[in-house]
């Protein structure tokens, strides 16, 4: 294991020394996996302000916890958060952040509880929420987790371009058919699973954002939809591709160069202290003034990395400024119900300079 992990609780610990904590309690999977490397299904991890950090999980991953994370102290007990609960008391731990939007009302009453009955009639700990601080930490990505991300949107790509080589973009197949053979191209090329549960929508379903694929034939002249993504490594790439069946029309044509048009701009906003919602307007604007406006339904784009959906949301509501080293998605839409729709969607990282391009597909309109 490299030191990045503990790089990055170093990041933590600094955090909580200037919020007057003596340890957080880390309990989301993904937060304990950025900052410790353990991938197991149980896990939590104490973080303390003196360095002595304790990773929870239970006799299913000693070996695991001991390959993963090397260095740092190992406590095996099913009941895992409790029993960090527990030994933060018993380590002189007065204040204890804790995920706030990770535990339920049940689990801060139980988390309670533990910390009164650990005390046994000395001072309780007081729980603080940290309001999401490692998300915070993950939003801006290492040269580790944007290979990863490369690597992942390389996969897609590569999926996506034998499909289309080999004919498997056609009249007479069904989305599911198409979405099952997406999938499996992407598995054989190196992902461990797709991203999230591929987008493949025809015809009308086409201006449905969200279209779950079903049994529609795809047909001549269809607009299709593919929004889809690798993951490599635990890290998810994320790009939309929308073509044509066979001939296309003059308004698919329009809305598609619309589209191409508020991407491009949505792509050009992305700079090092851009304001989020300043980003979204750049490419919304476009789509307004083209009288597309309320055809635009969702925001711009979000960030990528352990999950599909985190840090920074960039949209009208988003709040916030770009950094260097955050990947994010830049993928407008404009959908016409009952007719089609068309989004098209790149993953790139910001950076000093011009953004960072992964998702490299044309993004010319492209006629099977």
């Amino acid at each position: 294991m490299s030191g990045r992990e503990a790089q990055r609780r170093e990041r933590l610990r600094a955090t909580a020394a200037e919020r007057g904590l003596d340890a957080v309690l880390v309990t989301n999977l993904l937060n304990v996996r950025y900052l410790t490397g353990f991938t197991g299904s149980n896990g939590a991890l104490l973080l303390r302000t003196d360095g002595a950090d304790v990773l929870g999980t239970d006799g299913r991953y000693t070996t695991q916890a001991g390959t993963q994370v090397p260095d740092v102290e190992l406590l095996v007990d099913r009941a895992t958060v409790p029993a960090l609960a527990s030994e933060a008391v018993r380590r002189g731990a007065g204040r204890i952040g804790y995920e706030s939007h990770e535990v339920t009302v049940d689990g801060h009453a139980q988390l309670q509880r533990v910390l009164t009955d650990a005390a046994d009639g000395g001072t309780v700990p007081e729980l603080v929420s940290v309001q999401r601080a490692v998300e915070a930490l993950r939003a801006v990505k290492d040269d580790d987790e944007v290979d990863a991300l490369r690597r992942a949107c390389a996969v897609a790509d590569h999926a996506l371009a034998e499909l289309a080589a080999e004919g498997a973009l056609r009249p007479g197949r069904t989305e599911l058919e198409v979405g099952r053979e997406l999938d499996a191209r992407m598995l054989t090329l190196g992902a461990e699973a797709p991203s999230f549960e591929t987008i493949v929508a025809t015809g009308a379903n086409s201006a449905i954002p969200h279209h779950r694929p079903d049994r529609t034939v795809l047909a001549g002249g269809d607009l299709l939809k593919l929004d889809f993504g690798a993951t490599v490594d635990g890290y998810h790439s994320d790009m939309t591709r929308t073509l044509v069946l066979g001939h296309a029309a003059d308004w698919q044509r329009e809305v598609y160069a619309l589209v191409a048009e508020a991407q491009a701009a949505g792509r050009a906003a992305l700079a090092v202290g851009a304001d989020v919602v300043a980003v979204d307007a750049a490419a919304r604007d476009v789509i307004a003034a083209a009288g597309h406006a309320e055809h635009f339904s969702h925001g711009l784009g979000h960030g990528v990395g352990l999950e599909i959906h985190e840090a920074p949301g960039i949209g009208p509501l988003g709040a916030g400024r770009l950094a260097a080293g955050m990947a994010v998605t830049v993928e407008p839409g404009v959908y016409l119900p009952g007719h089609g729709g068309v989004r098209i969607e790149d993953t790139l990282v910001v950076t000093a300079d011009a953004p960072e391009l992964l998702t490299l597909t044309s993004k010319e309109l492209l006629v099977l």
